[in-house]
């Protein structure tokens, strides 16, 4: 479950529920499953959304989200489930095909099946990290031509100006950003403010609604991520922090630092690194990656030569320097064979083909064993039931291997248990 579904712009063909709309969004592949938890979940909220649009490792090996985007029998099965048994609206989020028609078909089954607002992320399954590139607003204005619920638009909105020229282009009820927003949160309002002010605004709410420490350094390392370029030291201490006051501590030093900065800031100067502002502004992370126009991406310069640093990550240059002979040439890495239910590289001696966590499933489900993996589900089963006959003094044929002058052996003993009994 996800209540992280996203920040929304609502123009004038929707109610204005600007500031009371919630749609948690699960993370489901199993009709029953979904509805049961969704149930749960419905008295607090205003709508169920169903994640069909991520395109993470995670989600492959979970078998949801973008993952499920080719199996339309299932997704049916599921929306209609939640739409017979839910009080609120089941809504989707989904990632597009490559070809307009399939996405719209898509769409519109979804529609059919009782989905009653669609948000499309303009991008496929495939366009993720730095190959991300430039979502396809042409596929969410189809979309949006073809079914009669409200659409939303996902994708390429950095700041106020592209959400109103996404509007204007797609037509769409609505826009939703991610990345965009968690570089500055106020992009919904138009404003660029100070890093360490909507910090300081973000760690009130915390401070009133805890969480996980993980969440709030996640959600400050977007959020300083222009500062922490200049600032190394300042992100290694947000990195190692343990408590929410030292994260306080660690933006007050961040303050002090560009309060200083902009203190010794000559006249007419400029933001470095061709950053639209200086990096104590809140503003937009553009990735180095993608194959819009051109740009090459990080991965694919990484590739280019081993033996040169300036083309290698700084991750990959400190692996290099721990081991010289480290090499990061794709075609000298060991090729693995896969494992046959998530694609993971499976082990040498699974006797199932499978990755650890695959294999462990199995071996539970079908109580067997892989000594490859060390997992013995089956022997374990055998000595617990061998056991438990043994404490009432009885030796069952299915577990016991033994020959037959073993077995007489074991008749003979129980025959002078029982006359001594």
């Amino acid at each position: 479950l996800s209540n992280s579904f996203g920040s929304f712009l609502y123009c004038g063909l929707l109610p204005d529920y600007s500031t009371s709309l919630w749609f948690p969004q699960f993370c489901a592949n199993d009709p029953e499953v979904f509805v049961q938890a969704a149930l749960l979940a419905q008295d607090y909220c205003d709508a169920i959304d169903l994640n069909l649009g991520c395109p993470q490792m995670i989600a492959k090996r979970g078998h949801y989200g973008a993952f499920l985007q080719e199996e339309w029998d299932l997704l049916q099965r599921m929306i209609l489930l939640a739409n017979e048994k839910l009080s609120v609206p089941i809504t989707c989020k989904i990632r597009v095909f490559p070809d307009i028609d399939k996405t719209v078909k898509y769409a519109q089954m979804l529609e059919k099946a009782g989905c009653q607002l669609l948000t499309v992320h303009g991008r496929t399954k495939e366009q993720k990290g730095p190959l991300a590139g430039v979502a396809s607003w042409e596929h969410i204005q189809a979309v949006r031509n073809a079914v009669n619920i409200p659409v939303f638009a996902n994708g390429n909105i950095q700041c106020l100006s592209d959400v109103e020229e996404c509007i204007r282009k797609t037509g769409v009820h609505g826009v939703m950003s991610a990345e965009g927003n968690l570089h500055n949160p106020a992009l919904f309002e138009g404003r660029n403010p100070l890093v360490w002010e909507m910090a300081e605004e973000y760690l009130e709410i915390v401070r009133k609604y805890p969480c996980p420490l993980s969440y709030v350094r996640a959600h400050l390392f977007k959020l300083w991520h222009h500062t922490l370029q200049v600032y190394h030291q300042l992100r290694e201490e947000l990195a190692k922090v343990k408590t929410l006051e030292g994260i306080v501590d660690v933006n007050r030093e961040l303050k002090l630092r560009c309060q200083e900065e902009i203190a010794n800031q000559k006249e007419g100067e400029k933001p470095k690194e061709g950053l639209p502002f200086f990096h104590w502004i809140c503003q937009p992370y553009i990735r180095p990656g993608g194959t819009e126009k051109g740009v090459r991406g990080k991965r694919a310069l990484e590739e280019e030569e081993d033996g040169n640093s300036e083309l290698l990550s700084k991750n990959k240059q400190k692996k290099k320097l721990r081991n010289p002979n480290k090499t990061f040439d794709p075609s000298l890495k060991p090729k693995y064979a896969k494992c046959d239910q998530c694609g993971n590289p499976k082990g040498n001696k699974c006797v199932f083909n499978m990755c650890r966590g695959c294999c462990k499933k199995r071996a539970f489900k079908e109580v067997a064993d892989c000594p490859g993996h060390g997992l013995l589900f089956k022997t374990k089963y055998e000595k617990s039931l061998s056991w438990q006959h043994s404490q009432r003094g009885i030796q069952t044929p299915e577990i016991s291997q033994r020959g037959d002058a073993e077995a007489g052996e074991t008749a003979v003993l129980k025959e002078a248990g029982d006359s001594t009994g």
